[in-house]
């Protein structure tokens, strides 16, 4: 019992480190405010020219009441939703849903940094900037080809709990996906999108949330799905913990490691190429590196010599670190020692990002440099685009993040479903394996950052390896990597080529 809650703590940990988000101050009103009964929304009409064709559309911005199975209203829901002008028949125009992750964060870095029509201008690899802003017309929308609608889940941006429920019944890996289905559900309702073609994209932990939804969505509420983009992609937590006699995490992060170190020019000998370089390193991890973890504590002291070696050639870590280390090195104990001699940390969100290290003595690093480059920026034009361009009330407050919210505490436990009860930690691989397998039809596409320290992507590689899928099935599933990190739309090469690749994901899966 003491090491499952250990355990809890460390997860609540990584993924508030994760989000990496400033605590926004006090909300105006509490999250759980009763008299917010009914949806209130902002319509503005704009226009938008994307690759020479101009595009005129709707925006509306609010919230949506969701109602339980007696009819009884359970939360206020906010959105933000694009619609393209002048569609005579929605069942030829599709519609995406976007969310980030955390669990806890509003929508607003996918929202201004990618698939929204306008968005914050930040300068890639900056150091943090203080204001004004900059925000510009998004060329790179994929509004041109699918409506867009923006979810915040309970706890952010204007979504909580009425009623008799609280944002507590809403914090949890299956109360999550259901009250974003059943949101899902109700959109599609109210604004007769029910024949259109349907598409869900989340980022980091919105992919576990994608992978749930998509299922409940097919086999609670008949609604079946198009398409689904998993952005940064973690669907079994597992991966991620680095638990006690649990050596599976530092498999998935060697290939992340050894890029870090290569685009840092730490290798003792710098590969000609990048790609290559990786597959060599991913099968070392996959093959040598997990038969020699798996010996355990068995490992005799000239077998720990020669890995001690190899993983010094391949993440630019010294030998005797290595070896003081068991050969195990944690995310946190990378970032913080692959480039103490130079006094900086490098970034776990984007490792290419680097920051001042304050502590040389440090074992774990502190904080993310690439989050906290960003932060300012995102926040302050999209709550200026929210309240002045798309006109919504200012007396609405919008919660950037649920993390300082009363009672926050996520249910990391799977209740129900295919899992049963009590599953810790938890994973929406077999969710995402069930929709795939009875619909055949459903296409997932799958981007993946290079240097991403916090979804690493040989992980990702290994969930889409073991979802247990007949050969036809698997081949439904397309992997894209970016030479950037968990938001590669930082990356100006890499935004132009995520559209591009969204869009062709689209048409190709729109009859």
């Amino acid at each position: 019992m003491k090491k499952m809650y250990l355990l809890h703590i460390a997860l609540f940990a990584l993924f508030v480190q994760l989000l990496g988000q400033p605590t926004p101050p006090p909300s105006h009103k509490p999250l759980n405010d009763t008299t917010s009964a009914k949806p209130v929304v902002a319509i503005t009409h704009h226009s938008i020219v994307i690759a020479g064709k101009t595009v005129n559309y709707t925006a509306t911005a609010g919230t949506l009441i969701l109602n339980n199975e007696k009819g009884e209203p359970i939360a206020s829901f906010g959105f933000v939703a694009y619609t393209k002008d002048g569609v005579s028949d929605l069942s030829k125009r599709p519609v995406l849903f976007g969310y980030n992750g955390g669990p806890g964060s509003s929508s607003l870095w996918l929202h201004m940094g990618a698939l929204g029509p306008r968005r914050v201008v930040v300068n890639d690899l900056a150091a943090p900037t203080p204001p004004p802003y900059k925000v510009e017309d998004n060329q790179n929308s994929i509004l041109d080809v699918t409506d867009i609608v923006m979810i915040d889940p309970i706890g952010t941006g204007f979504s909580h709990a009425i009623g008799k429920a609280q944002n507590k019944d809403f914090w949890g890996v299956d109360q999550d996906l259901r009250s974003i289905s059943n949101f899902i559900k109700e959109y599609i309702t109210e604004n007769d999108r029910w024949n259109s073609p349907k598409y869900l994209l989340g980022e980091s932990y919105g992919t576990m949330r994608s992978a749930g939804v998509v299922n409940y969505l097919q086999e609670r509420l008949g609604i079946a799905v198009n398409g689904v983009i998993l952005v940064s992609s973690v669907l079994d937590l597992r991966q991620l913990t680095f638990g006690p006699g649990d050596d599976i995490s530092y498999v998935m992060y060697l290939p992340t490691y050894a890029a870090t170190a290569y685009f840092h020019h730490k290798l003792p000998n710098q590969p000609a190429n990048l790609p290559a370089f990786l597959e060599e390193v991913t099968n070392y991890a996959k093959g040598a590196y997990t038969t020699v973890l798996m010996l355990g504590d068995k490992i005799d002291a000239a077998t720990k010599n020669a890995v001690a070696e190899k993983l010094a050639a391949y993440t630019g870590l010294s030998k005797d670190y290595l070896l003081k280390a068991n050969l195990r090195v944690t995310e946190p104990q990378f970032t913080q020692e692959l480039l103490r001699d130079q006094h900086l940390t490098v970034g776990r969100l984007d490792s290419r990002f680097t920051g001042i290290n304050q502590n040389l003595l440090a074992e774990n690093a502190r904080f993310d440099p690439q989050s906290t480059a960003i932060t300012p920026a995102y926040t302050a034009t999209f709550l200026n685009y929210l309240y002045n361009e798309l006109k919504v009330n200012k007396t609405m407050y919008y919660h950037i993040s649920a993390y300082n919210a009363e009672g926050f505490k996520w249910d990391w436990q799977r209740k129900g479903g295919l899992w049963g009860e009590g599953v810790y930690p938890p994973s929406t691989a077999p969710d995402l394996a069930n929709a795939m397998s009875k619909n055949p039809n459903l296409k997932v596409l799958v981007f993946n950052g290079y240097y991403d320290l916090a979804t690493p992507f040989y992980g990702t590689e290994y969930t889409m390896d073991h979802l247990g899928l007949e050969p036809a099935i698997q081949k439904n599933i397309s992997m894209k990597y970016f030479d950037a990190g968990h938001m590669m739309y930082v990356h100006p090469a890499s935004l132009v080529t995520f559209k591009k690749d969204i869009a062709d994901f689209i048409n190709s899966t729109n009859p």
